[in-house]
């Protein structure tokens, strides 16, 4: 197979001999990055792990698979004496190398994942209760504990932070999204950036991401405008001796056969994309991995009502595309008002724009207002109290109060939405069964958001908690081992960040540390089978 772009497809394999090194220079250009019609021999280069993501989880694994460890620091008490007495027994190893079972047990916190609460303590103890304690770790960097690995993303380091509305705070303190080794505070001052608050701009969170790749060495591990299309395994018959390779996308298949039929053997992964070059072509790729981590997290998809008309061009799914309509002037002089579908934090930011645009506002939802799972009830007031004057508004301006009918804000609550009407106009029916038609200039859908992940078969439904259902955060995380972080229902498959539940930067370190531990453990055991003789010399050693 030919293609025009060879300037561009040297450049894609020049960048794995350079990121491999000329050792092994000669099975990389062997490699079928571009010939897609070629499935890989044991002769041909296989990287020990592939990273899809390159938002704050994959850049926070990237850290510890390159050989960063985190030790307890010399002076260092940590507030949890139980926990300071295990970290003080084996005080000379690093936390990668110690159980972490162990560790997490008997901590609590606000995930689900006990190795995210471990390490969230670990590197901001107590927080939960107010308190401003240092880390109680120091980090260093240990050459030989480097484990080859490439992260891949759609744009630059630091993922959909770089997407995120510019204007508004994050829900988090600037310190909580931080990653290991590098204090935001101290690289806002050394940028001289006036920080203002505990709460930053997302734009200040996605330029932290991006610098911290670059001054942590992190650089040669990524590859951005990389597009992925397929992760498949591969698999072979048991007696075949790699003569005849077969391909099968992610799925549970069967070792071992009934009736005498031939086992298979799962091989390794085949990650199949493009990458976007600078004059807009596409250049396809296809790697092979021994272990694949989906740091990918959930903006990707937002929510849909699933209603007739919601694929009107007036229907809106994201701040970005509000705020373009808004300073665009679209929204300019119109009488009618904006309709926000939603009660979480992202809806009460679009509130909050609208009303600083003096853009008046019908806001639907489906709960009540006294509901306890709302958002606004776990959020202290004096540290976010834009969020609770939307709520305020939520709460005192309903339709139901006739002072407020032509007010420039006015809450449905318990309402959902039928349908969308062509000549703008919404349907909406109550809780109990009344149903109102409303008119509208735009409609903004902010009912959350899913991962998508389309480059697995069927999405990647049979690897979640609830098989054949779509992967979500909150309903349906992917199902994981809680201490390695690899997919219970696909052998090293691993997933961090909010695939697995964890919503906040504060806790996504937590997979990165156990994915660490599991892969530098298996990789030791190669070591120890390739000295021996045993090893079948398979990948990258």
């Amino acid at each position: 197979r030919t293609y025009s772009g060879t300037e561009t497809e040297g450049q894609l394999l020049n960048s794995f001999v350079q990121y491999f090194g000329d050792s092994l220079g000669r099975k990389i250009k062997r490699m079928p990055l571009i010939e897609e019609t070629v499935l890989p021999g044991d002769s041909l280069l296989t990287l020990p792990v592939v990273i899809i993501g390159n938002g704050p989880s994959g850049i926070c694994l990237s850290y510890l698979l390159s050989g960063y460890r985190p030790y307890l620091s010399p002076e260092a008490i940590h507030p949890n004496p139980i926990l300071h007495t295990k970290l003080e027994e084996a005080r000379h190893l690093s936390i990668v190398d110690q159980d972490l079972e162990y560790l997490s047990e008997g901590l609590e916190g606000r995930s689900s994942n006990p190795v995210a609460v471990l390490f969230d303590t670990l590197l901001h103890p107590d927080a939960d209760f107010g308190y401003d304690y240092p880390p109680v770790l120091h980090w260093k960097l240990e050459q030989h504990n480097y484990i080859p690995h490439i992260v891949l993303g759609k744009g630059p380091p630091g993922g959909a932070w770089h997407s995120m509305e510019g204007s508004m705070l994050t829900i988090s303190f600037g310190d909580w999204m931080e990653l290991p080794g590098l204090s935001f505070k101290e690289w806002a001052a050394s940028k001289r950036r006036n920080i203002k608050s505990d709460r930053v701009m997302p734009e200040e969170i996605a330029c932290y991401y991006k610098h911290y790749v670059k001054v942590m060495g992190l650089q040669k591990n990524f590859r951005d405008n990389v597009y992925i299309t397929s992760v498949s395994r591969l698999y072979r018959e048991k007696d075949d001796e790699g003569r005849s390779h077969q391909n099968e996308d992610i799925s549970t298949q069967h070792l071992e056969t009934e009736d005498g039929q031939k086992s298979l053997i799962k091989r390794n992964w085949e990650v199949r994309g493009y990458q976007r070059a600078t004059d807009g072509s596409h250049v396809p790729f296809c790697l092979f991995a021994e272990n694949v981590a989906l740091a990918t997290g959930t903006f990707d998809s937002p929510g849909r009502l699933q209603v007739e008309g919601e694929d009107f061009p007036f229907v809106l799914h994201s701040m970005s595309d509000f705020g373009a309509a808004i300073s665009k002037g679209k929204l300019r002089g119109k009488a009618d008002p904006v309709l926000i579908v939603g009660a979480g934090l992202t809806a009460a930011d679009a509130v909050l724009c609208a009303y600083n645009n003096n853009i008046p506002v019908v806001h639907v939802f489906r709960r009540r207002v006294t509901d306890t799972s709302l958002i606004f009830k776990q959020l202290p007031k004096k540290l976010y109290p834009e969020y609770h004057k939307v709520y305020h508004m939520m709460c005192t301006q309903s339709h139901t109060t006739d002072s407020n009918q032509h007010s420039a804000y006015t809450s449905f609550p318990e309402h959902n939405v039928l349908s969308f009407k062509p000549e703008m106009k919404c349907v909406l029916q109550s809780a109990s069964g009344l149903k109102k038609i409303l008119k509208f200039s735009v409609a903004l859908v902010l009912i959350g958001s899913h991962p998508n992940l389309f480059f697995l078969k069927d999405q990647g439904h049979s690897i979640g908690h609830h098989s054949n259902q779509p992967i979500t955060c909150k309903g349906n995380p992917i199902e994981i081992d809680p201490y390695t972080y690899e997919c219970t229902k696909e052998a090293n498959l691993f997933a961090l960040g909010p695939l697995v539940g964890d919503n906040f930067v504060r806790f996504l370190k937590g997979g990165a540390l156990g994915i660490a531990r599991c892969l530098a453990i298996r990789q030791k055991k190669k070591h120890e089978l390739i000295e021996s003789g045993d090893g079948g010399g398979e990948g990258v050693p």
